[in-house]
């Protein structure tokens, strides 16, 4: 299987999808104990809830688990969030900080694991920028993510349902920033914060360069507003339905802004 699948589109807008994938290989599965062959900490259904929404969108998304390596983290090692609860590289644990691996992995399977799977992807993802900013002067990259809306490792109570990061503001242009919080704010039924928790990932932060005409937004959901959030993770339309209006309304604002030459 390839580590990635690129869906082309013409317009100004891609989204990309670091966490949906569930290959594991299976000497790497092999590895994981009981709780992490579960899959627990993907980010369910993401693909499906994005589907159709924008016409012309151009998608990347990864195809492998985040167990494998996390598409989304600094391939350093570095982490995201100095001092507080995280996962790495190469997880350890699951989001509530129970051990996954019978064997853990190398340093060495690390390094394996960035060449085979981490690099692709981004490389991938970098080309795709390129194309689109070729295309129309700027480009927006959406990090599309979902997590668990109790996960007391991670963070205290109820997560808010639409947690849009730009790492403190530095990803992208003031107007992308406001339009996505207007909109999610302005979501009859549902909560929001901008900058909260979760600021943006690996991926916002390192593409995110506005003044070069590179614009990054991440949206992590709870994943209560679209799903079930318990094994075996099902899709709940009804709730997605209620969302979905609400998704494309923020990805047409970003669209339209972007060929209107609001961001340049």
């Amino acid at each position: 299987m390839t580590p990635v699948e690129v869906i082309r589109g013409d317009g100004p807008v891609v989204l990309g999808m670091p966490h949906t994938g569930l290959h594991v290989p299976d000497d790497i599965r092999a590895r994981l104990n009981p709780r992490g062959r579960g899959l627990d900490d993907t980010d369910w259904n993401i693909h499906k809830l994005y589907e159709g929404l924008l016409p012309g969108v151009t998608v990347v998304r990864a195809t492998f688990h985040r167990y494998v390596i996390d598409a989304n983290r600094d391939p350093s090692g570095v982490s995201l969030y100095p001092g507080q609860n995280t996962t790495g590289l190469v997880p350890l644990t699951d989001f509530d900080g129970e051990p996954i691996w019978e064997t853990p992995p190398t340093e060495a399977d690390i390094i394996a694991r960035r060449q085979a799977f981490h690099a692709p992807y981004h490389a991938a993802l970098e080309a795709e920028l390129a194309r689109v900013q070729a295309l129309h002067g700027v480009v927006v990259l959406y990090d599309c993510h979902s997590i668990r809306s109790h996960i007391p490792f991670l963070f205290d109570g109820t997560l808010p349902d639409f947690n849009i990061g730009t790492n403190d503001g530095t990803t992208c242009a003031p107007k992308v920033a406001e339009a996505v919080a207007g909109i999610a704010g302005a979501a009859e039924g549902f909560s929001s914060i901008l900058n909260g928790r979760f600021k943006g990932g690996w991926t916002t932060r390192h593409y995110g360069r506005p003044a070069e005409g590179r614009h990054a937004i991440q949206m992590e959901l709870a994943q209560s507003t679209y799903m079930h959030e318990a094994a075996p993770w099902e899709y709940d339309h009804d709730r997605a339905d209620r969302l979905r209006p609400h998704l494309r309304t923020i990805l047409e604002s970003l669209d339209r802004l972007a060929r209107q030459g609001e961001l340049t």
